[in-house]
């Protein structure tokens, strides 16, 4: 389901403007943006988490040039 889907199906549930849902729902996706983005991780009790997770460095190899590049 997309962003645009879910906005639909929120606003013929509530009877809401779409655009009202999808400024309500912008606001959301930011908060939990800003919050990820800040290191705290993000709980919807009956939904899910978003959890921000250290991964360990790659590395990739540009054979052509022999080249190594490190991405964290």
């Amino acid at each position: 389901m997309t962003k645009a889907e879910i906005i639909a199906e929120i606003s013929n549930k509530t009877g809401l403007e779409k655009v009202d849902v999808q400024e309500t729902v912008e606001a959301f996706f930011k908060v939990v943006k800003n919050s990820m983005i800040g290191g705290e991780n993000v709980y919807v009790r009956g939904f899910g988490s978003f959890v921000v997770k250290k991964r360990a460095e790659k590395t990739a190899r540009n054979i052509s040039k022999k080249h190594s590049n490190h991405y964290s």
